[in-house]
């Protein structure tokens, strides 16, 4: 009360100081003082002590002057959270023709939830049993891979070569003690999940956990972001730890702006990426981080996740042999079984991404609820060819322009060299199927007919030549029997490297010679003019078909002679 004595007193003595209203606790103090009055009301224990003078002054302010009752209503009608009770009312009183907004708004939230088009929401529909809204509910909003992200380094499934008991990785997260790193993984082998793992360990242990994707995020982000880890350290002792997914997205000018700060432990960086970072990620980056390699999930991984998820929404696993038991003569209130043969089909066609296995599963069991009954045994069972036709795409990891990409041709060089055509095939297949160029496979299996075959089989090289051009014609799919019948051809034919070797040789003398290259010798130089004939160009020169047996000629410089290439 004594600012509001205060208040009242200076509005009545003249004085320039003016007064106004605070919004938490509708007491007038002035306003030179209205930021430090709204610190100590913001607090938990200043708001209690607050409100409780409150409910003690209205009875005794209720008589109060016509400024006052006028500000307490628009307090009440501002601020509503903040007042109940008789402030409450009498904004009721006040306006007697009109609901309350958070009354109208409650009630409206109560109403069955429509979509554009007029019908209600699944979950309210009156045709589906319990059962089958239950399991609605688990699966919309977020997809099934977000909602079976696991918490815990016990749930994390797959990557025991990392993060296995008694590794190092794994000591360091359990004594939250991060370093910088790099992951570096596929799809879906669990980079953004481990960094969930880290950041919940973080929030217990007063650490700062930052996301940013380099997708969307500038330089400037980066540089905000750094800018409060400062703040951070500097005002409150608490580390920060910035986690960049996709961190390959960023350029290596942009990669420069983490430098200094992880050199000198402003930040902590965890990078996600799918590239190689010897490739995609600045050398000095490379050098302040430990690069974490984390591996395709097995296929008893991807079992083992799929069961978890499958376990979460209630789905009995019916085994090889097993009949489906229903208790009701309406199949919709039967539980939904999935086959064990559909769940082993579908962790091998997501090819190690569980990212892939676990929306599949999803459309799965969406498609057969919205399929709706049809008999005991058909509509509440998901088949191995619902899973397929759920997938409806290769799965067949390649990426033409990273990794697997030079890691494919690389297998399919070193196959043909050691004449295996099986694996030379394999490897083709995975390429052509995986969408890769066939042209630049043809390409490249030029290269291999010279490099590796050479003089041993002269007509590699045509036949290699003969296949670009024949796939420059007619393209894919057509063309992938004539890089098949290559490929064949030139991991059946000899091998020698004889002519790559010898080239090689010549690079490596020039590339190490010191002082300037020698002079082509007089007699080996051309002289179509009279003036270099006299300089002495094309003296001495023996014309070889001239002479029955050899010649006695000299082909290299002087400074060269002795030197054996072949």
């Amino acid at each position: 009360m004594e600012h509001v004595a205060e208040g009242l007193g200076a509005s009545q003595h003249g004085s320039a100081t003016s007064t106004v209203m605070c919004p938490v606790c509708s007491l007038e103090v002035p306003d030179t003082d209205i930021n430090v009055h709204l610190d100590s009301c913001l607090k938990p224990s200043g708001v209690t002590a607050k409100k409780r003078r409150l409910s003690s002054q209205e009875d005794e302010t209720a008589g109060g002057s016509c400024s006052r009752g006028s500000h307490q209503g628009l307090a009440a009608t501002s601020f509503p959270l903040f007042h109940k009770n008789k402030v409450g009312e009498r904004a009721s009183q006040e306006m007697p023709n009109k609901a309350p907004f958070f009354s109208v708004l409650s009630s409206k939230m109560t109403e069955p939830m429509q979509n554009v088009n007029g019908a209600q929401n699944p979950q309210t529909q009156p045709g589906l049993h319990q059962k089958d809204q239950n399991l609605v509910e688990k699966l919309d909003g977020k997809p099934l891979a977000d909602r079976m992200r696991p918490c815990t380094l016990q749930d994390y499934m797959g990557q025991d070569k990392v993060l296995g008991e008694n590794t190092m990785l794994r000591n360091l997260l359990q004594a939250n003690d991060i370093p910088s790193v790099i992951l570096w993984g596929p799809p879906g082998c669990g980079k953004t999940t481990l960094a969930h793992i880290i950041a919940k360990n973080a929030n217990k242990s007063n650490t700062r956990f930052v996301t940013l994707s380099a997708t969307s995020a500038s330089t400037n982000d980066v540089r905000e972001f750094i800018k409060q880890a400062q703040n951070e350290r500097k005002l409150f002792k608490r580390k920060t730890i910035l986690f960049v997914d996709e961190i390959h997205r960023f350029n290596k000018t942009q990669q420069d702006t983490f430098l200094p700060h992880v050199e000198c432990g402003t930040i902590t960086l965890i990078g996600a990426t799918t590239e190689n970072p010897s490739f995609q990620v600045n050398t000095a980056l490379l050098s302040r981080c430990r690069v974490i390699v984390l591996e395709k999930l097995s296929v008893e991984a991807m079992e083992a996740i799929l069961g978890r998820a499958v376990h979460s929404l209630g789905i009995q696993i019916l085994q090889e042999n097993e009949q489906a038991e229903c208790c009701s003569s309406d199949t919709s209130e039967c539980p939904m079984y999935i086959e064990a043969k559909a769940l082993t089909t579908l962790a091998h066609l997501c090819d190690g991404d569980a990212r892939t296995g676990l929306n599949g599963l999803q459309l799965s069991v969406q498609s057969r609820l919205a399929a709706g009954p049809h008999s005991p045994t058909q509509g509440r069972i998901i088949k191995e060819e619902h899973i397929k036709e759920g997938l409806q795409r290769s799965h067949i990891l390649y990426d033409r322009a990273g990794e697997e990409h030079y890691n494919c041709i690389s297998a399919l060089h070193k196959s043909m060299r050691g004449s295996d055509q099986n694996a030379s095939l394999y490897w083709l297949g995975r390429m052509l199927q995986g969408g890769e160029d066939p042209l630049y496979v043809a390409r490249r299996l030029v290269r291999f007919a010279s490099e590796d075959i050479g003089l041993a089989d002269p007509l590699a090289l045509p036949q290699a030549v003969s296949a670009y051009q024949a796939c420059h014609f007619i393209g894919m799919p057509e063309c992938d029997v004539i890089l098949a019948q290559c490929v064949m051809y030139l991991a059946r034919a000899p091998k020698s490297v004889e002519a790559y070797s010898a080239y090689n040789k010549v690079k490596e003398h020039l590339k190490n010679y010191k002082g300037p290259l020698p002079s082509v010798p007089l007699h080996l130089r051309n002289a179509p003019t009279k003036l270099m004939k006299n300089l002495g160009y094309a003296k001495g020169y023996k014309y070889n078909p001239r002479y029955s047996g050899p010649v006695d000629q000299d082909y290299l410089p002087p400074e060269v002679k002795g030197i054996t290439f072949v």
